[in-house]
């Protein structure tokens, strides 16, 4: 990207090396809080989805240790004190799944200190005007990489628990799920807005919910 000259490192000589982050105090609003209350069920699907393909990758569950009510309660607490701070959303991103398996980094502890060191970087500010630098289509890159572990992984923990693909509602239920998670279908709610990968969550679960079992799976 340097040799193609796409890459402009005037924002990091312009940029200070200590600088503090724009800290500003929260706001609450009913009507944005109405709007996020539907929305949070995408985040917590996809939490416990990233946390059961962690477990696949890492060959250890920890849907059982720590456990799903503990890594959702600390997801919770992440997100409100990042927003008590100004911050950006958090949530359990795919991406890190991928990275994990290329990596064969499984220590937790990695991680711990990992966002050790990315809250002390975060006060440099040159460091943060260079990680701005990164051209998108070097991002992109990395993220046609990452997604498509991520969809190696899915297909991985369905072979590993023998979804027979034979039956008519499994078929259902996956095409149902791929088809408004990768096509980009939208449903607006007025109070709320639906789309993509939260959207193909929410129709997995409901489906999973009514459709009923064959005879041969209930035997």
């Amino acid at each position: 990207s340097y040799f193609y000259g796409i890459i402009d490192f005037t924002p990091v000589k312009e940029a200070s090396w200590f600088a503090v982050p724009n800290f500003t105090a929260p706001k609450f609003e009913l009507d944005a809080i109405l709007y996020m209350i539907p929305v949070v069920i995408a985040p917590i699907i996809e939490h416990i989805g990233n946390v059961i393909a962690i477990s696949n990758v890492t060959g250890y569950d920890y849907t059982k240790k720590p456990g799903l009510h503990k890594t959702i309660f600390g997801d919770g607490v992440a997100t409100s004190v990042a927003a008590l701070l100004a911050g950006p959303p958090c949530t359990t991103y795919a991406e890190v799944t991928g990275a994990v398996r290329l990596t064969r980094a499984f220590n937790p502890a990695i991680m711990t200190w990992a966002a050790i060191v990315a809250i002390m970087l975060a006060f440099i500010g040159k460091l943060g005007a260079l990680i701005a630098t990164i051209p998108a289509c070097v991002l992109g890159g990395i993220m046609i990489l990452l997604f498509g572990i991520i969809a190696s992984v899915g297909m991985e923990t369905l072979i590993k628990n023998q979804v027979d693909m034979d039956e008519p509602r499994n078929m259902v239920i996956i095409a149902l799920v791929l088809v408004p998670a990768l096509g980009g279908m939208v449903l607006d709610f007025g109070f709320a807005t639906f789309s993509q990968i939260g959207l193909g969550a929410i129709i997995g679960v409901i489906l999973n919910l009514v459709l009923p079992h064959s005879k041969k799976e209930e035997n």
